[in-house]
């Protein structure tokens, strides 16, 4: 479990393919404070550690072809910046909103556009997968606890205030990247019970 407020940066040092798998090692002083089998959010992903190397600060984790199919991972190169989170202490404080770390689609960076000292995202998605945004609600975008500030069938846009573009990978995207989405667990369920019930 996750919050969605990124905690470091990490840069992708060296990804190895095995199969329809890959290996990713990622440079980042995280490193030095994990141990193997430990979660990690990456842009949102939730995956394992599976090598430490703390003289390098660097660690392994490792995809496999259904990550690599819904997420953005198979987009990653080496030199690529990721956004990363501790998985949440049950005694430490909710300041984002619930963060499962599995990503429920990819979306499409629309536009980028610098609002006086602010920037807004908009993004396009699938709406065939029946996920849904709502004014003044919570989405994680890479990884991120963001408010949707539009919301419309099948696109949204969020703020991004400077501390955010600058300790995450917001700062990379541009007209086209392609962003890992987590809808708000609350309105899947408030979703899914509506169609159960055949209600609205």
């Amino acid at each position: 479990m996750f919050t969605g407020i990124v905690e470091a940066m990490g840069k992708v040092a060296k990804i190895e393919k095995d199969k329809g798998n890959i290996h990713l090692t990622i440079e980042t002083p995280l490193a030095k404070n994990l141990k193997i089998d430990q979660s990690v959010a990456h842009d949102g992903v939730c995956l394992t550690t599976v090598k430490v190397d703390n003289e390098k600060s660097q660690y392994t984790i490792t995809a496999i072809q259904e990550t690599l199919d819904k997420t953005n991972l198979g987009t990653w190169f080496e030199g690529y910046e990721v956004n990363l989170e501790l998985a949440m202490r049950l005694d430490g404080m909710i300041d984002g909103h619930i963060v499962q770390g599995h990503v429920d689609q990819t979306a499409v960076c629309r536009s980028v556009e610098e609002t006086d000292g602010s920037w807004k995202f908009t993004f396009d998605y699938d709406q065939k997968s029946g996920n849904i945004t709502v004014e003044k609600g919570s989405i994680s975008v890479n990884g991120v606890s963001l408010t949707v500030v539009d919301s419309g069938d099948d696109f949204f846009s969020v703020a991004i205030i400077p501390y955010t573009y600058d300790n995450t990978n917001f700062k990379n995207f541009k007209k086209g990247s392609v962003v890992n989405l987590e809808f708000d667990v609350i309105g899947k369920y408030v979703a899914r019970l509506l169609k159960l019930y055949n209600i609205g």
